[in-house]
C-alpha cells in the first residue's frame, strides 16, 4: 500500500496540477480551453471527460504496452482513445443531453487532444498501470482546473451567472451595471489563460526563461 502512494507516485499525480500543467506549461489543449469555457457547466463536464478518458486510456495502453508492435502503436492508441471517447459521448447524450449539445463536436475532438496522445506516448508506454493512471488523472485534472478557472471568470463577468444561477444582484443592473460581452468571445479566454500563465511563471521561478 505504501508503494502505491510513494513520494514518486504522489509527484506523478500532483506535478501536472501546477508546476507542469498541461495547458499553462506544456501549452496543450488550448483550442478546447477557448471553445468550451464561455459557461462553467460545459467546462466542468469537458474537464471531467478528458480526465476520465486520459486516466483509463493510460491504464489500457500501459497494460498492452509490451504486446503492441512499435510500428502500429499510434494506431492502437487512437483506437483505445476513440472507444473511450465514444463511451463518454454516449453517456453524456443519455444523462446530460443539454451539456452534450453545448459541447457539440468538442467531445469527439478529444480523440485528437494533444494531452491524451502525449501522455500515452511519453508515459503510459514506459510505465506500469497504476503510475499511468495517476499520471492520467493528474494531467486531466490539471487541464480541468484551467478550464474551470477560465469559465468561472467568463461566465461571471460575461453573463452575471455561475452554473446558470444569477450571481450579480439585479440591483446592480438597475444601477447601470452591464455584463461584459467581450468575456463571452474566444479571445478573452486566451487572455485569461495568458494571465494564468503569467501568474504561474511568476510563482514558479524555475519556469522563467533566462
Amino acid at each position: 500500500m505504501s508503494q502505491l502512494f510513494s513520494k514518486k507516485n504522489k509527484e506523478v499525480f500532483s506535478v501536472p496540477l501546477s508546476a507542469n500543467n498541461p495547458v499553462t506549461v506544456q501549452v496543450l489543449g488550448i483550442c478546447s480551453a477557448l471553445a468550451v469555457t464561455s459557461k462553467l457547466e460545459p467546462a466542468i463536464v469537458m474537464g471531467l471527460s478528458v480526465t476520465v478518458i486520459t486516466a483509463f486510456s493510460n491504464v489500457v495502453i500501459s497494460l498492452l504496452r509490451k504486446t503492441i508492435p512499435n510500428r502500429i502503436r499510434i494506431i492502437v492508441q487512437l483506437v483505445v482513445v476513440a472507444a473511450l471517447v465514444t463511451i463518454v459521448s454516449e453517456c453524456l447524450k443519455a444523462f446530460a443531453y443539454d451539456v452534450s449539445v453545448q459541447l457539440s463536436v468538442y467531445v469527439g475532438l478529444i480523440i485528437t487532444n494533444c494531452i491524451l496522445m502525449g501522455r500515452l506516448e511519453a508515459f503510459a508506454m514506459a510505465n506500469g498501470p497504476w503510475e499511468s493512471f495517476l499520471d492520467g488523472m493528474g494531467n486531466g485534472l490539471g487541464y480541468a482546473k484551467i478550464l474551470v478557472i477560465v469559465a468561472f471568470f467568463r461566465e461571471l463577468l460575461g453573463s452575471g451567472t455561475l452554473l446558470n444561477f444569477q450571481i450579480i444582484p439585479q440591483s446592480f443592473y438597475e444601477a447601470g451595471y452591464l455584463n461584459n460581452g467581450l468575456m463571452l468571445m474566444p479571445p478573452m479566454a486566451l487572455i485569461i489563460v495568458a494571465c494564468i500563465i503569467w501568474y504561474q511563471r511568476a510563482k514558479h521561478k524555475e519556469l522563467q526563461e533566462n
